[in-house]
């Protein structure tokens, strides 16, 4: 199975909600009219667009196509493409290591997410070192190196309850000396409101700006669909205190609530670059807006 059919799958509870239910308010041959328009924004809205964002695509929709219900959809299903689309420019990664701090709070599988992005860079044919800088939660060091022996990729780790920037500035050096293309960095899961370990982060990048002035390179959020607007607070505080690059949303297979991906990416202009389907090593990809949108309202590529 491809990954856009995996994808399509995978966002069949948020199509359930928003594509099913388009139709009913647009059925064919329908004519536009303000009621309708209320019911397009509470829709989109109900699917985790948020509010500013729903009625913004929807006005933006209706100035293209003000009559016809047939055309209004494909108009709807543009302007959030071409919305994706901004903002979101290629990823890569030149210098060497080029390095990734990867930070979330609780519970929204920074370290699976980790091993999956290991395995992808592996097969992609890039040398990856990991860095098991989360030393707080119980059996986080042992599952990164779990997915580092099936990702192909060795961890460097000091143990429970070692200091996370000596783990990084060993980990760092040990890139360094082994020519590694790319160090990833898992990170203790905090919540956004608590400084003192959002200070630990700082420390961290400090660790890293000290062994290579231009590191870390990236710092990507993950944040679990399934918390839907809760998510947009996560990015808020994480962008405030330490200046996020990017953003991987998992678990779009658990949720109704997959126009969050939109709504976050209005309000903070910050790139997607994987979205995760599945628990399996390869449901985790790089994102494209003509695939999401196609797989949201049920169309083709």
């Amino acid at each position: 199975m491809s990954f856009f059919q995996r994808l399509k799958e995978g966002l069949s509870k948020t199509r359930q909600v928003l594509s099913d239910k388009l139709d009913a308010i647009l059925p064919f041959g329908a004519r536009l009219d303000d009621a309708t328009i209320e019911e397009l924004e509470s829709l989109l809205i109900t699917s985790d667009f948020g509010v500013e964002v729903a009625a913004s695509i929807i006005k933006e929709a209706r100035q293209r196509e003000k009559n016809d219900a047939d055309r209004f959809r494909q108009a709807l299903c543009s302007v959030i493409e071409e919305r994706l689309l901004t903002h979101q420019p290629p990823w890569s990664c030149h210098d060497r290591p080029h390095v990734i701090l990867v930070v979330g709070v609780n519970g929204v599988g920074k370290t699976t997410t980790i091993g999956k992005l290991a395995w992808q860079f592996r097969e992609e044919g890039r040398q990856v070192l990991l860095a098991a800088g989360d030393t707080f939660r119980a059996a986080a060091v042992d599952q990164l190196k779990v997915w580092g022996q099936r990702a192909g990729c060795p961890v460097i780790a000091q143990g429970q309850n070692a200091d996370s920037a000596s783990v990084v500035f060993d980990a760092h050096a040990a890139a360094v000396a082994r020519g590694c293309d790319l160090l990833i960095v898992d990170t203790a899961g905090r919540l956004h409101t608590r400084h003192n370990l959002m200070d630990e982060l700082k420390k961290i990048q400090r660790t890293l700006t000290r062994n290579q002035p231009s590191a870390p390179h990236d710092v990507w959020l993950v944040l679990d669909a399934t918390t839907g607007q809760n998510a947009i607070n996560q990015v808020k505080e994480f962008h405030r205190m330490i200046g996020l690059t990017g953003l991987i949303i998992t678990k779009l297979d658990g949720t109704a609530r997959g126009g969050v991906v939109v709504g976050i990416h209005e309000q903070f202009q910050l790139p997607i670059r994987y979205i995760g389907v599945g628990e399996g090593i390869d449901d985790l990809k790089p994102f494209q807006p003509r695939e999401f949108v196609a797989a949201l309202f049920g169309g083709d590529r």
